[in-house]
């Protein structure tokens, strides 16, 4: 990873960082591996919980095995169309989001986190970029520790620090 893919985008009157990648698959499959516990601690996590309460606790497992719980409410589930919730994270919160789009039997998902303010997003971006290009190579059956935070962090941070301070 040498450039950033991430954009800021006003929705809603809000900043947002907004990222995409494309897959060749159908929205329902790429829709399982964005929200099935045991499909998302192959890049990034599992959840606990029963999603029809509207809240479950995630545990970021592709940072470490024994991460704490962050407790995940979720306001939208629409699939395999649209996802939308809130956790949080430290001492804020964030509002986070994708969208699936299917054209043909390829997937673009569309990936957002509101920014608030003040939030670093000189850290926020290639980390983002990092956890996609994990769900990238667990995709195309690559494991996900081949992608090396390395490349994305501290390396695009000046890039994103720039892409907010023009927005």
């Amino acid at each position: 990873m040498t450039t950033i893919t991430g954009t800021v985008t006003a929705i809603d009157g809000e900043p947002n960082l907004v990222l995409t990648r494309t897959f060749p698959a159908s929205a329902s499959q790429l829709w399982r591996a964005l929200t099935e516990s045991t499909q998302l601690e192959r890049w990034i996590g599992r959840w606990e919980g029963d999603p029809a309460t509207g809240q479950v606790d995630f545990f970021m497992t592709a940072e470490r095995e024994d991460a704490e719980a962050e407790r995940y409410t979720i306001l939208e589930c629409d699939p395999p169309r649209r996802f939308a919730g809130d956790t949080s994270q430290g001492a804020g919160n964030w509002h986070l989001w994708f969208e699936l789009d299917e054209q043909s039997g390829t997937t673009t998902l569309t990936f957002g986190q509101r920014l608030n303010p003040g939030e670093d997003v000189g850290s926020i971006g290639p980390g983002w970029e990092y956890y996609l290009d994990r769900l990238v190579a667990v995709h195309e059956g690559r494991d996900a520790a081949t992608v090396d935070w390395d490349e994305y962090f501290p390396a695009l941070q000046p890039e994103y620090e720039r892409l907010v301070a023009a927005g």
